[in-house]
């Protein structure tokens, strides 16, 4: 009887563009794609992503400027290509200020390493509000002419055990079948009580104090109106303040951003007491684990690459959806 010889079975290979401290991959990685390399303008950032993935080549300057065949001949076959291109000129956050089309259009690289790469599958996460870029519907249409049957699908990481209200479009692109729908994996939310640290670690300071501003305190007062004087809550900075600028515990976080957002207040014989969330905690909201680095700089700079990054596990629940064949 002759021996049944198995070929071994060849890894996703999976390329990050506008990878930033490599969320996206790190979702992939737990999809089991072996992420390769990683491209971003920012080195601050790149050295965070070779710190998460250092078996992977990684790409600094802009993407412009990338030429997509050498970067084949480097790498090889690659079969996923991911992409979360500049946010914040599509954001609704940006208000009424005007947009750079310049940073708008570096969606528009996808196209060019997708023609060259001819990866199986693309996935691209942004903003909502991509869609109502004017190059957004020729940017679907070039992606079908180049052989990609397109699911365009928004995704709250809520639903996907992120113990946080983060709403972003994701375009999953397969060049063979029509991309499934992503389904959520969790039916119930995480409250946001799961990610902060209630034990004493992080100083306080009193909220009453000459020092606060105004708003801050009109903001508390509207929640202990609500909740009473002995329950802690959440203070929300920044962003439409439709929560009366205050939220539960007992909920999931509101959208973090690449600001400081988010302040904890809590009930003390002598009075409030408040805090800003850490990074850790804010890491944890994001779905990101303790050991994922964010590389070095200040406090400011690591919430702000927080905010820019793609919450790992509803990446993974993308990537599995998508190459699930």
């Amino acid at each position: 009887m002759g021996c049944l010889i198995l070929e071994p079975v060849r890894r996703i290979t999976a390329i990050d563009l506008f990878c930033g401290v490599g969320g996206s991959s790190w979702g992939a990685r737990l999809a089991g794609a072996d992420v390769v390399a990683g491209f971003d303008v920012s080195e601050s950032a790149g050295c965070a992503f070779v710190e998460n993935f250092p078996h992977a080549k990684f790409f600094l300057g802009l993407l412009e400027s990338a030429d997509p065949q050498a970067v084949k001949r480097a790498l090889g076959p690659v079969d996923l290509l991911l992409a979360s291109p500049e946010c914040t000129n599509h954001s609704l956050a940006k208000g009424g200020a005007r947009r750079s089309e310049k940073s708008r259009k570096t969606a528009l690289q996808v196209l060019r390493f997708a023609e060259s790469l001819a990866p199986r599958w693309i996935v691209v996460e942004n903003v909502g509000g991509m869609r109502n870029w004017t190059k957004y519907r020729g940017l679907l249409g070039s992606l079908q002419d180049l052989g990609y049957n397109v699911s365009e699908q928004v995704l709250n990481a809520a639903d996907f055990g992120v113990p946080q209200r983060r709403r972003r479009l994701f375009l999953l692109c397969d060049n063979e079948i029509q991309p499934a729908k992503v389904r959520p994996t969790h039916a119930k939310h995480v409250s946001v009580s799961f990610a902060i640290d209630m034990n004493g670690t992080y100083a306080f300071s009193p909220l009453r104090s000459e020092r606060r501003a105004k708003p801050t305190l009109e903001r508390a007062e509207r929640a202990m109106a609500v909740l009473g004087q002995d329950r802690p809550f959440l203070l929300v900075y920044y962003g439409s303040d439709y929560g009366g600028g205050w939220q539960r515990l007992n909920e999931s976080l509101r959208t973090i951003t690449t600001l400081d957002r988010f302040a904890l207040v809590k009930p003390r014989k002598k009075g409030h007491v408040m805090r800003m969330l850490q990074v850790p905690e804010l890491k944890a909201a994001m779905g990101m684990p303790a050991l994922f680095s964010l590389g070095r700089g200040t406090r400011r700079e690591q919430i702000y690459r927080i905010g820019n990054a793609v919450c790992p596990p509803v990446m993974r629940a993308v990537i599995r959806t998508l190459t699930k064949t």
